[in-house]
């Protein structure tokens, strides 16, 4: 290690105050100050290495540097998907959960899923017709809980539904926050593990029957390495791990709304979809809006990379909006164009809003299929199935809040059916 050259520096003691107050710029930022894609910095006392670019993603994910055991903050786990859930796990045991996840993303069942999609859509416009004004994000949320619920086999009823979605929604919308905002967020995964918990119990007992191809059976009865199931409440985090992260898609629709707002002419093209641009326009909203800021693991073992020293142990941050919206990867990284996907040559690493590498091996989301799909689906419904008004109201959305929205959660009025 003695050719090492020094890593640079951000000056102060430590910096969580200003991570939380600045957000998804906190690592921009500093690596635009310092002119470097890799930093070190102090967050809640100890030391970290911020990392961006697609080279920085490509050793970010590769696993015999790097492991996911100690990274994620407890804050984060108590919060956003649970204690000891996959995204803590390595090795092999990390694998054989990620094929249990795997397993439920067959065509057959994707298919299943955009036609509850759209069905659960279209449910909601004779009552949309009838109302005021709706306020997308909280609908969006509450019609993900359906879907999630109906595809993955978890029954629920009418009268506990909006509450289901709202637990959700604060599980995801907390997960950084402080304070009393932070302590709703515990609470209502508090509720949905106890909730999902009852439900593995009753499949276990036989008293309840979900289709064999649904995540609600195939966790319930998965077993791991050592041949055992999973414990009940292990089991209710991981399906909780498939519920949760669809409710969560409710953000992006809510951003897709946004830009289908802001880029009239990108709307038409979305309802005409020629050369398939919904799928363009889908992967935009994705990397251009702010979504998962960044992403930790710790170094299992000392190693150098571009002559910086890595020691083992090192919080090592990947700074995932910074990554795609990098200016050596994408250009004019800071405007929204869908055409840019038309001929993306795909790469693993420099899209990364749901992780990066393989999605098969690593740690890239195994559900990030489902996102592209529901979103299209939704986005679709969206421009050919309504008509609808944007009253004025404020759309801005705060860099510096984790997860961020847009302010007025985006409200429609004067909703109805689209005339064909």
């Amino acid at each position: 290690m003695a050719s090492s050259r020094p890593i640079p520096k951000e000056k102060g003691f430590d910096h969580t105050l200003a991570l939380l107050e600045e957000g998804y710029q906190f690592i921009p930022e500093r690596r635009s100050e310092l002119q470097s894609d890799i930093f070190q910095t102090r967050i809640l006392g100890q030391k970290a290495i911020c990392i961006a670019g697609e080279e920085a993603a490509a050793l970010f994910y590769d696993e015999q540097l790097f492991t996911r055991k100690g990274a994620a903050p407890k804050h984060v786990q108590k919060t956003l998907f649970g204690e000891n859930a996959i995204q803590t796990l390595d090795g092999e045991e990390h694998k054989q959960r990620k094929r249990m996840f795997l397993s439920m993303m067959t065509p057959g069942r994707l298919d299943e899923l955009a036609s509850i999609t759209r069905r659960q859509w279209q449910e909601k416009v004779p009552e949309w017709e009838q109302r005021d004004e709706i306020v997308l994000l909280h609908e969006a949320e509450e019609i993900m809980c359906r879907i999630a619920c109906e595809w993955a086999g978890v029954p629920v009823t009418e009268p506990e539904v909006k509450q289901r979605a709202i637990d959700f929604g604060l599980m995801i919308d907390t997960f950084a926050a402080v304070g009393s905002r932070y302590r709703e967020g515990k609470r209502a995964r508090t509720r949905s593990e106890k909730w999902i918990e009852k439900i593995i119990r009753q499949i276990r007992a036989k008293k309840l029957h979900p289709p064999e191809n649904t995540a609600a059976y195939i966790i319930a009865w998965h077993r791991e390495l050592n041949g055992k199931l999973l414990s009940d409440r292990m089991a209710a985090i991981e399906l909780i791990n498939i519920l949760r992260p669809i409710v969560a898609i409710g953000r992006f629709v809510t951003f897709g709304a946004l830009a289908l707002h802001d880029y009239p002419k990108a709307r038409e093209k979305v309802k005409e979809d020629e050369k398939n641009y919904s799928q363009m326009f889908v992967q935009e909203v994705r990397r251009f809006y702010p979504f998962g800021p960044f992403t930790g693991a710790r170094v299992r073992e000392d190693f150098e990379w571009r002559g910086y020293p890595f020691k083992k142990g090192t919080l090592v941050i990947l700074d995932i909006y910074g990554t795609n919206h990098h200016p050596d990867l994408w250009e004019n990284p800071d405007a929204f164009q869908p055409e840019r996907f038309e001929d993306w040559k795909e790469s693993p690493f420099s899209f990364i809003p749901q992780g990066g590498g393989d999605h098969y091996m690593g740690h890239r989301c195994a559900g990030e299929w489902v996102t592209v799909l529901v979103m299209k689906e939704s986005l679709e419904f969206l421009t050919r199935d309504i008509a609808y008004e944007v009253p004025e109201q404020d759309l801005t959305y705060d860099m510096g809040r984790i997860p961020a929205v847009p302010a007025s959660r985006f409200v429609m009025n004067n909703v109805r059916a689209a005339s064909r």
